[in-house]
């Protein structure tokens, strides 16, 4: 029997500064193409430049679909990516968030700055509170998550995470590993703890 979840949607979470390494250009461009030839739609939020529009760019070289979604104050030419499969216009930045965890059945997490790591630590947060069950993934490129993977090993170790909120962050350098990973991921026991206690 196959035990393997299968996605129809992906939410990434990415940077969209310019003047990025070109080698996290590339692990972004790569994931997008993973994600079109697994018939998996991206759920981004709509940018065309840093990793966002490479990894936009990524799925849709490959021919697969990509749904992004912004907010009213980000609607702007020089920001948006103009080939996208489909645009939401959402009023603010909590409404975007939302509307891409419900648009998501899983979650992955490029390298980014303050944005993305809201994103992350919002996500990984409404699973540690029993809000969804979805995987969420860290793309691990260049190791530009190492320092930040130590502070949560630092976190549980000091006993303000417990060991099953560590376990719900699925984390790989490479892109079609994470995918795989991701695709093996249980969701861990005992997180109504954190609540029932």
């Amino acid at each position: 029997m196959d035990n393997k979840n299968s996605y129809k949607s992906i939410c990434v979470y990415c940077g969209s500064a310019d003047g990025l390494d070109q080698i996290y250009l590339d692990a972004a461009r790569v994931l997008g193409g993973l994600l079109a030839n697994r018939g998996i739609e991206l759920i981004y939020g709509a940018g065309k430049t840093g990793l966002m529009g490479a990894l936009a760019d990524g799925v849709l070289e490959a021919g697969g679909r990509v749904t992004g979604v912004v907010p009213e104050n980000l609607n702007q030419a020089q920001l948006i990516h103009g080939a996208l499969s489909q645009l939401e216009v959402v009023p603010d930045i909590h409404a975007r968030k939302a509307r891409m965890s419900q648009l998501a059945e899983a979650f992955i997490t490029l390298p980014g700055g303050y944005g993305t790591l809201d994103e992350l630590f919002e996500t990984l947060t409404w699973a540690q509170i029993g809000l969804h069950t979805k995987p969420v993934g860290l793309l691990n490129t260049g190791g530009y998550f190492g320092p930040l993977l130590e502070m949560i090993e630092r976190a549980r170790s000091e006993k303000f995470i417990y060991d099953e909120h560590r376990d719900l962050l699925v984390s790989s350098s490479d892109p079609s590993d994470l995918l795989s990973r991701l695709e093996q991921f249980k969701i861990p026991s005992g997180l109504e703890r954190w609540v029932s206690r």
